[in-house]
């Protein structure tokens, strides 16, 4: 008890407060601005927090990363422009809704799960750090390669519509993400002689150019070729505040998503791009009305916001406990422990145990302000809505680049990203999938450098990703998951037919 009370009197201090406020507004911000990010809001934050005390700088940091990763919701929505990696699941819905005219209320199912992800992720770290912590240490190739295969048994969910072009769409991704330098043995890939390519395809500019470029490509083919713009995003977006009783109402969608992204937060390296997806794909193959997931359906909007918040309370988890960062920004934080002289690992937890919950309080109060926060940031994000089309495109194309440069300062991510705009606006046009394919980017390099190392390590033999029970529990779901829509798909048609008869 005098541990918490320790806490809460660091939290609660006037100066503390404010920076937690400060933080979690410029987290926000960053989240909604394509290419800046959790990672680099931390990164930009961290040279205030030298002179701080320790928990303190810590603190703003988490609260920094609390706010970002809630805060890609707003562009994704607004303009189908996702501002973090981990918010291209929320375009599949809340753009949608936003055409409708309900994006006052997107926003608030996005900062509501978002809150709700954080706050059930801290509760879990407080709670059963030490345990979950050696769950993290199970993980080895096996499962980092099962764990992948489930992220990529979504593309069967994600293309509920068309199947086919979802598979093709996701295995073109796979296929692009081979190109580079083999991480394993060095070889060269794909690359026909352009040094650039050494490093591989980001999927970052990418991302950026198959939605938002790819946007603003149909809307000018919209309103200057003979089609009908179904729908617009409404000018005065008016946040809403979603209601105690309408969180109760869809409690299972709130507590499976953060359940999802916690466990996956606090595998190293996984993080909330993977929480995000699989946690959509899991609504999408367990709802009633899977049909109606991608035109605007409020549950698709909550699973992957509560999702990716909750990956961060469970990247902290081996962070805090065995010093090994579960995540990018998760290592960020680290070296801001070791900056202020300490060593995060079981000795820091027991030699400080009110740090342990001061970050717990702290993650809670920067998730509650997130709520009252993102009221007033993306009331003045929305503005921009009110500017002319053409003036509209060309600041969302700004964006855009600026996102894809400031990656890694090389104008040839520009290109990439102009160039994977046209593959978007295409997959768009003759309906594939950008969701499927940005998802094979992003989980290929995992799994192809999993597998092998795996079958290195077996000499060979697949029979390693049979025998390691927990290797083999995520293998089994994967593979349910994955042929869980083609079923429902079969099963519906032989009713029908069976009803016709």
């Amino acid at each position: 008890m005098e541990f918490i009370i320790q806490a809460f009197s660091m939290v609660f201090r006037p100066l503390s407060l404010l920076f937690v406020i400060l933080a979690t507004t410029f987290g926000i911000v960053c989240g909604a601005l394509p290419g800046l990010g959790p990672s680099m809001a931390v990164i930009l934050l961290l040279p205030f927090t030298y002179n701080m005390d320790p928990i303190v700088g810590i603190i703003t940091l988490v609260a920094v990363n609390v706010g970002a990763q809630a805060g890609g919701s707003v562009s994704s929505i607004l303009l189908r422009v996702p501002g973090t990696p981990s918010s291209i699941a929320t375009t599949f819905d809340g753009y949608p809704m936003a055409l409708q005219g309900k994006a006052g209320r997107a926003l608030g199912l996005s900062f509501t799960a978002s809150a709700f992800g954080s706050i059930f992720s801290a509760i879990a770290m407080l709670i059963s750090a030490p345990l979950l912590a050696k769950v993290a240490l199970k993980f080895q190739s096996a499962e980092y390669f099962v764990l992948a295969l489930l992220g990529l048994s979504c593309i069967s969910s994600l293309g509920s519509k068309n199947q086919a072009k979802a598979l093709i769409s996701g295995c073109l991704g796979l296929l692009l993400s081979t190109i580079g330098l083999d991480s394993i043995n060095g070889a060269e890939r794909f690359i026909f002689g352009q040094s650039w390519l050494y490093g591989g395809i980001d999927y970052i500019p990418v991302m950026i150019g198959a939605y938002a470029i790819a946007e603003v490509y149909k809307n000018i083919s919209i309103n200057c070729g003979d089609k009908v713009q179904e729908g617009k995003v409404e000018k005065d977006a008016k946040f809403e505040f979603i209601k105690f009783k309408e969180i109760l109402s869809k409690w299972k969608t709130y507590v499976k998503a953060s359940i999802i992204g916690t466990i996956v937060g606090i595998i190293p390296a996984a993080g909330g791009s993977i929480a995000a997806f699989i946690a959509y794909g899991e609504e999408v193959r367990t709802s009633k009305t899977p049909e109606l997931f991608g035109t605007g359906i409020d549950e698709g909007v909550i699973a992957p916001e509560a999702s990716n918040n909750g990956a961060v309370g469970g990247s902290l988890v081996p962070t805090l406990t065995l010093g090994i960062p579960g995540s990018p920004v998760a290592a960020i934080i680290m070296a801001a422990f070791m900056l202020h002289g300490l060593t995060p690992g079981p000795l820091l937890i027991q030699q400080q145990p009110h740090m342990l919950y001061a970050i717990f309080i702290g993650i809670i109060v920067s998730s509650l302000l997130m709520v009252v926060l993102g009221k007033y940031i993306s009331k003045e994000f929305a503005k921009i809505l009110d500017l002319p089309y053409p003036l509209l495109a060309i600041l969302i194309m700004i964006l855009g680049i600026v996102g894809a440069y400031s990656l890694r300062n090389n104008f040839t991510d520009v290109l990439i990203l102009f160039g994977f705009s046209f593959v978007g606006y295409f997959f768009d046009k003759f309906n594939y999938s950008n969701s499927a394919f940005v998802l094979g980017l992003i989980l290929g390099g995992i799994a192809e450098n999993s597998l092998r190392k795996q079958l290195i390590v077996d000499n060979g033999s697949w029979l390693g990703f049979v025998t390691r029970p927990l290797s083999l529990i995520i293998l089994l779901i994967s593979l349910a998951a994955f042929f869980n829509p083609f079923i429902k798909d079969f099963l519906s048609k032989r009713k029908e037919k069976s009803l016709d008869i």
